[in-house]
């Protein structure tokens, strides 16, 4: 599994054009580009997304997916909100509470693989990514090799 916390898009692409084996020259029409354009794209840490989304469409694959997955696990929690009379109040939006299928399989493995070799305890797992306790031992009865 790829480094989530860093995510070097260009390097991603450049791998997925690989592997589908297109051609340079396809890419540069597609863009309407010349191949100094997609070598520059290919050396970038980010792409805008109009430009995300032709790469997305091109080689089939949502590459959006790996930044909300980076938001899944290193987003700091919602911060509290004060009201007008000064007191401490948790606002609760609709949008960021948890749904069930928040979760990717490429998001469970990741975290499965760190308490597999070792690198997180559940604890630490728990508390760096907040998820929930029961979630995590879930996870692990039901796709722990």
């Amino acid at each position: 599994m790829m480094d989530l916390k860093q995510i070097k898009i260009g390097q991603l692409l450049e791998n997925s054009v690989k592997e589908n084996h297109i051609e340079i020259e396809r890419l540069c029409n597609f863009f309407n580009c010349e191949a100094k354009n997609i070598e520059e794209m290919y050396g970038s840490d980010t792409v805008s997304t109009d430009i995300l989304i032709k790469w997305s469409q091109l080689l089939q694959y949502d590459f959006f997916r790996l930044y909300s997955q980076h938001l899944v696990l290193y987003a700091p929690p919602a911060a509290n909100v004060y009201s007008q009379t000064g007191t401490k109040k948790k606002v609760e939006i609709q949008e960021l509470q948890f749904r069930k299928n928040i979760y990717t399989k490429e998001i469970i493995e990741f975290i499965i693989n760190r308490i597999n070799k070792g690198e997180m305890t559940r604890g630490e797992v728990i508390s760096k990514y907040r998820i929930p306790k029961t979630t995590l031992y879930k996870w692990l009865n039901k796709y722990n090799e």
